[in-house]
């Protein structure tokens, strides 16, 4: 039998019948491809949300160790103390990138607090978190110095617990300076502490190590170890490459041979904005009463709380905001001319929380702009309250 060919119009009809299904299966795919990649981006803007929180809410937990204990019940001179470190505090230039506009992008002194927040002074705009804690011999508890020191040694009742290479702070409540200083050697039973090493400072503008050590109203409070790096002096903020970055005030020393670090260190890309809130205690009982605006001059700003002691012990917790930025740049429909928004022009954090005892005073919510350009992005915004566990336990909160 003779085969018979395909027409021409059999022909039309199947090639036809065949692009609509490869267009519904090209549709298919692109929506599939576009879907992965949403759900990709918006994963990675999770995770990198999820790690930046782990980071500062492990940081912050501590805040205070072996710091706040130095002002319950006796203030020994400690909390609000202008910080002096060998040759690195008082700082003579500005922090590094992004931490160039710290307290005020100049040559500072920057004062002993577990935690402080400076509003909008980091590279990309954000707020920078200052955290101070460490791991102090014998709980990190201050002790009297027993008179009779020098420039390099410190006499005490006891040396227990003290090992060599250990940092100290040493202070007196009404002098405005303290000293850090590192232990060369511990030699028992005597109980002195010899002090030398890279982290040694003799003297300050206001206070000298041979005179704090020849006076029974000096402390000691023990920070933790500088070799064993646990002593964590740090600064969080965000640079303008959208990046969490820390920042080292002590520059471990004595892990990089005397050199120093200091360079910024990221921590995490995609964060766009970084803000925090105190949450103060307003009558010592340990019980967080109200939201406080780190920005509001002349009550909650960095250079009001450095110097406040008292405003230092009723920080109790901090409530951090993160917006996060996905890596994909979605046009939602629309064209590579005019792309459709995936995000509105603005993001709100902080939103529904007021100032003042119970919430009645101002709004603190905090308005984000977003970009045209940046509006193709998806953001996740995470926001949490991290408590200071030092202050509550001091404060005698539950």
């Amino acid at each position: 039998m003779k085969h018979k060919g395909m027409t021409l119009v059999e022909l039309m009809v199947a090639m036809t019948i065949g692009l609509g299904i490869t267009l519904a299966i090209s549709s298919v795919l692109i929506a599939s491809e576009n879907h992965k990649r949403v759900t990709t981006s918006t994963n990675d803007a999770q995770q990198t949300g999820s790690y930046g929180y782990y980071a500062l809410d492990k940081a912050l937990r501590g805040a205070g160790s072996s710091i706040a204990g130095s002002a319950f019940p006796t203030d020994v001179g400690v909390l609000g103390c202008h910080l002096n470190a060998g040759a690195i505090f008082p700082r003579l230039t500005p922090f590094p990138a992004p931490f160039a506009g710290f307290l005020g992008g100049a040559a500072s002194t920057l004062n002993v607090a577990p935690v402080l927040i400076g509003k909008g002074q980091s590279q990309g705009g954000s707020d920078v978190i200052m955290v101070m804690s460490g791991s102090g011999s014998a709980g990190g508890v201050s002790r009297q110095i027993t008179g009779g020191g020098s420039a390099i040694a410190a006499s005490l009742d006891n040396i227990v617990g003290f090992a060599n290479n250990d940092l100290l702070l040493v202070s007196q409540s009404g002098v405005p300076d303290c000293l850090m200083e590192e232990v060369s050697t511990v030699t028992p039973p005597t109980p002195t502490l010899n002090l030398g090493g890279i982290y040694y400072t003799a003297n300050s503008a206001t206070a000298s190590m041979a005179a704090l050590a020849g006076n029974t109203a000096s402390y000691v409070t023990p920070l933790g170890n500088a070799v064993a790096n646990n002593v964590q002096f740090t600064l969080y903020g965000v640079d303008g490459n959208r990046t969490l970055n820390s920042y080292d005030l002590l520059r471990n020393l004595q892990l990089v041979g005397g050199a120093g670090a200091d360079t910024a260190q990221a921590i995490a890309d995609g964060i766009v904005q970084m803000t925090a809130l105190y949450g103060i205690d307003t009558n010592g009982d340990g019980i967080q009463d109200e939201w406080a605006d780190p920005g509001l001059a002349g009550a909650w700003d960095i250079g009001t709380v450095m110097n406040s002691s008292v405003k230092m012990k009723q920080i109790v917790s901090l409530r951090v905001a993160l917006v996060v930025r996905g890596e994909y740049y979605d046009l939602n429909g629309g064209t590579a001319a005019v792309p459709i928004p995936v995000t509105p022009p603005t993001l709100t954090v902080f939103n529904g929380l007021h100032s003042g005892p119970n919430g009645t005073g101002a709004l603190l919510a905090q308005v984000i702009p977003v970009s045209a350009s940046e509006q193709q992005f998806r953001y996740r915004v995470f926001e949490f309250t991290v408590p200071l566990r030092n202050m509550l336990l001091l404060a005698g909160g539950p």
